[in-house]
C-alpha cells in the first residue's frame, strides 16, 4: 500500500514538474522575444493565410497557445488586428501547440535522463552569469520538462497497470468500437482538462496510460479530442470578466475546436487508422508496441488541427459573424471600464505589461478629455449645464483615482513574476506615469472647483482675462495632446519640453499683467485672485504632464 501511494505521489509530482517546466520555458522565451513577437503579430497578419502562419510561428516560439491568444486579444482591443485576423492567428496557434505533444512523445520514447543533468548544469551557469540568463531559464525549464517526462515514463512502468487485472478489466469493459464509449472518453478528457487547466498535463497522463498498455489507441485519442475542447472552455471561463472582443475571440477558439471534433467523430475510425498507418501501427492489432502509441497521439493531434484549419480557414468571415451574433456589443458599455486589463485572461507577465501600457494610454486620453470639459465649463453660462459639467468632472476625478489604483495593483501583481530587467524598468516607469496622470485629474478638478467658486461669488472676468485664460488653456491643451502622442510612441519628448516652456512663459506674462491690471483697478483683487488661481493651476498641470513624458522617455 505504501509503495502504491509513493508511486501515485511520484506521478502527481512529475505532472507538476511538467507544468512548471513548460511555464518556465514559455516565460523565458517571451522575455527573449516578447516585443518582437508583438511586432510580428501586428505586421504579419495581412490576410488569413499569413495570420495562420504567424499564429503557428509565435506559438512554436513561446510554447504557449495561451500566450499567443492573449497577445492576439490585446491587439484586437487596440484595433491593431480585426477579429477576423485574430481568428486566423488562433487557428495557427492551435497548429503550433501540437509541438508540445511531439516533445512529450519523444520524452516517453527515448531515455533522455542522461542528457538532463548536463543541461541543468549549463542552465545554472547561464543564469548565474546573467548575460544569457533568459537562455538559461529556457534550458532550465526544458530540463524540468524532460526530467518530468522521464520520471512519468518510469513511474508508468512502476505502476505496471497492464498487469493490474482490475484496471485492465475496467478499461476493457468499454467497447472501443462504440461511439458511446468514444463520446464518454471525450467528455472525461474535456472535464479533466477544465479541472487541471492544462491540456499538456492531460496529454502527459494520456500518454502514460497508452504507453503502459492500459488504454487502447481509440480511447486515448478520444481523451485527446476532449482535451482540445477542455482547453477552450478554460479560456472562455477566463474571458468571462473580459470585454466583448476578448470573449468573442475565446468563443471563436471554442467554435473552431468543437467543429473539428464534430467532423472527426463522423470519420473517427478511418481517421484514427490513417494516423496509425503514418506511424506504422495497426490500430486494431491485439498486440501493439505501447511506446509507439505516444507518437500516434502526437500525429493525430497534428492531423486534427492542421486539417481543421485547412477546412475552416475559408470560413473565417462566417465564424466572425457567428461569434458577433452570439456575443453582441452591449448597447451602453461602461464608459469608464478598464479596456485592456482583464485579470481573468492575463497569464503571461511580459505580455501583461503591454496590456497595462495600452490602459495607461487610455488613462491619458481620458485626462485630456477631462480638461476639455474644464474648457467647456469655463465658457458655460447656463446654470443647469454648468452643474452637469461640474458633476461629470467630479466623476472623472473619481475615475482617475480608480484607474491609478487598478493599474497600479495590476502592475504590482505582474512585478511578482520573474521578469526581464527591461520589463522591470518599464513597470517602474508606468507606476510613475499613472501617479502623474492621476495628479492631472486632481488638477483639472481643482480648476473646476475654482470656476465654481467664481460662479458662486458672482465674479466676472474682463475681456483681457478671458483672452489670457483662453491662451493658457490652449497651451496646456497642446501639452496634453503631445503627452498622449508620446505615450503612444508617436511624439517626441523634445516637443513636450518646448510646449511646457512656452506654458511657463505664458504663466509668467499673465501674472505680470495681472499685477499691473489690479494696480490700475482694471478689475477687482478678488477677480485677480481667482484668475491667478486658474493660471497657476494650469501651469501646475503642465508640470504633471512633463513628468509623465519624462517617465515614459527615461
Amino acid at each position: 500500500m505504501n509503495g502504491t501511494l509513493l508511486i501515485v505521489f511520484k506521478l502527481l509530482g512529475s505532472i507538476a514538474l511538467l507544468m512548471y517546466g513548460m511555464k518556465v520555458m514559455s516565460e523565458a522565451l517571451q522575455k527573449m522575444a516578447g516585443p518582437q513577437l508583438r511586432h510580428v503579430l501586428g505586421a504579419m497578419t495581412t490576410n488569413r493565410f499569413t495570420g495562420v502562419l504567424t499564429g503557428m510561428l509565435v506559438c512554436v516560439a513561446v510554447q504557449s497557445s495561451a500566450a499567443t491568444t492573449v497577445m492576439t486579444v490585446s491587439f484586437v482591443n487596440a484595433a491593431l488586428l480585426t477579429l477576423a485576423q485574430a481568428i486566423s492567428v488562433i487557428m495557427g496557434a492551435n497548429i503550433g501547440t501540437t509541438l508540445s505533444a511531439w516533445i512529450m512523445s519523444a520524452g516517453f520514447s527515448f531515455n533522455i535522463a542522461n542528457l538532463v543533468w548536463p543541461v541543468f548544469l549549463l542552465a545554472i551557469f547561464l543564469i548565474q552569469f546573467k548575460k544569457h540568463r533568459y537562455l538559461g531559464d529556457f534550458l532550465f525549464g526544458l530540463s524540468f520538462l524532460f526530467f518530468a517526462l522521464g520520471t512519468l515514463n518510469a513511474t508508468g512502468r512502476e505502476l505496471d497497470l497492464a498487469h493490474n487485472e482490475q484496471v485492465v478489466n475496467f478499461f476493457a469493459s468499454f467497447d472501443s468500437g462504440s461511439y458511446l464509449t468514444i463520446l464518454l472518453f471525450l467528455l472525461i478528457g474535456a472535464i479533466l482538462t477544465c479541472i487541471a487547466q492544462s491540456s499538456a498535463a492531460l496529454m502527459a497522463i494520456t500518454m502514460v496510460l497508452c504507453s503502459t498498455g492500459v488504454l487502447n489507441i481509440y480511447q486515448g485519442i478520444a481523451l485527446v479530442m476532449g482535451e482540445n475542447i477542455g482547453t477552450t472552455l478554460t479560456a472562455n471561463l477566463a474571458a468571462m470578466s473580459a470585454n466583448t472582443q476578448a470573449r468573442r475571440a475565446a468563443l471563436a477558439h471554442l467554435v473552431f475546436n468543437v467543429f473539428g471534433v464534430c467532423w472527426v467523430l463522423c470519420v473517427f475510425y478511418p481517421f484514427v487508422r490513417t494516423a496509425c498507418r503514418i506511424v506504422g501501427v495497426d490500430a486494431d492489432a491485439s498486440v501493439q508496441a505501447p511506446e509507439r502509441l505516444t507518437f500516434v497521439l502526437a500525429t493525430f493531434h497534428t492531423m486534427f488541427n492542421v486539417t481543421n484549419t485547412l477546412i475552416l480557414i475559408w470560413f473565417i468571415p462566417q465564424i466572425e459573424k457567428l461569434v458577433t451574433k452570439l456575443i453582441p456589443q452591449k448597447a451602453a458599455d461602461d464608459e469608464f471600464r478598464l479596456q485592456f486589463i482583464q485579470s481573468g485572461i492575463m497569464k503571461t507577465p511580459e505580455i501583461s505589461v503591454f496590456q497595462a501600457q495600452k490602459e495607461t494610454e487610455v488613462f491619458a486620453e481620458r485626462m485630456r478629455r477631462m480638461f476639455g470639459m474644464v474648457e467647456e465649463l469655463t465658457g458655460t453660462t447656463d446654470a443647469d449645464k454648468f452643474n452637469e459639467l461640474k458633476d461629470r468632472i467630479a466623476k472623472y476625478e473619481q475615475i482617475s483615482d480608480n484607474m491609478e489604483n487598478e493599474i497600479g495593483k495590476y502592475l504590482g501583481q505582474i512585478s511578482n513574476a520573474h521578469l526581464s530587467d527591461d520589463t522591470k524598468q518599464r513597470i517602474r516607469a508606468m507606476l510613475r506615469e499613472i501617479s502623474e496622470l492621476e495628479s492631472i485629474g486632481d488638477s483639472c478638478y481643482n480648476l473646476a472647483r475654482t470656476l465654481d467658486r467664481r460662479r458662486s461669488q458672482e465674479v466676472t472676468f474682463t475681456e483681457a482675462q478671458d483672452k489670457g485664460l483662453a491662451e493658457i488653456y490652449g497651451r496646456l491643451g497642446h501639452c496634453l495632446d503631445q503627452m498622449v502622442l508620446v505615450l503612444k510612441d508617436e511624439g517626441s519628448a523634445g516637443d513636450s519640453e518646448r510646449l511646457e516652456g512656452e506654458l511657463n512663459g505664458c504663466r509668467d506674462r499673465l501674472r505680470f499683467d495681472n499685477i499691473r491690471a489690479v494696480d490700475l483697478h482694471e478689475y477687482s483683487y478678488a477677480s485677480g485672485t481667482i484668475y491667478m488661481d486658474l493660471v497657476a493651476e494650469c501651469e501646475k498641470c503642465g508640470d504633471y504632464v512633463i513628468n509623465v513624458v519624462e517617465a515614459k522617455t527615461e
